[in-house]
């Protein structure tokens, strides 16, 4: 019996907020995920208990992801990075575009999200140095909608570390 392809193929749920231009100027705080949440980019270090202060060592893949954060800030004319974490498993990032996005060699008709076009070239540029591709398909953002929506999400990238053993996409690998 012939199995429908459709029916192979799981659902995927849109996460991005329906009529909202991600172009648009603002703040975003991203989250990149690794391939099956694999604990590859950096290591969690320090402290005795669990609240105590850790540091985060960055892996041979961690030091390739903060290379090219580092190096998508003169990449794009539009888009800043504020702030980034590199966690074992993933990264948050908090972005800010100020207009259109566009990087300094997109053609200017194009119409894509500035977040989106960030993460791919991101993502791109990393597997390109790594040889295979290590990130989930997807990522998550969240449009920030205020000063204390943005004051969290800076404390929640700078306690991440801390926090490494309470954080939802924590596993013991």
């Amino acid at each position: 019996m012939k199995m429908d392809k459709k029916k192979e193929l799981p659902n995927r749920k849109d996460i991005r907020l329906k009529q909202y231009d991600y172009s648009s100027a603002g703040a975003y705080f991203v989250t990149i995920c690794t391939e099956s949440r694999r604990q590859i980019l950096s290591y969690i270090v320090g402290g005795d208990v669990l609240d105590a202060p850790k540091n985060v060592e960055l892996s041979p893949y961690g030091e390739i992801a903060e290379k090219y954060i580092n190096q998508l800030n003169d990449f794009y004319d539009d888009v800043k990075i504020d702030r980034y974490v590199i966690m074992p498993n993933h990264i948050h990032i908090m972005l800010f575009v100020s207009g259109n996005g566009a990087s300094r060699t997109s053609p200017p008709t194009r119409q894509h999200s500035a977040v989106s076009q960030f993460v791919s070239t991101f993502k791109r540029f990393c597997n390109k140095e790594y040889g295979k591709n290590i990130w989930q398909r997807n990522f998550y953002d969240h449009i920030i909608r205020n000063r204390e929506d943005y004051e969290e999400h800076i404390k929640y990238i700078y306690e991440n570390p801390m926090k490494w053993y309470y954080d939802e996409l924590y596993s013991e690998e």
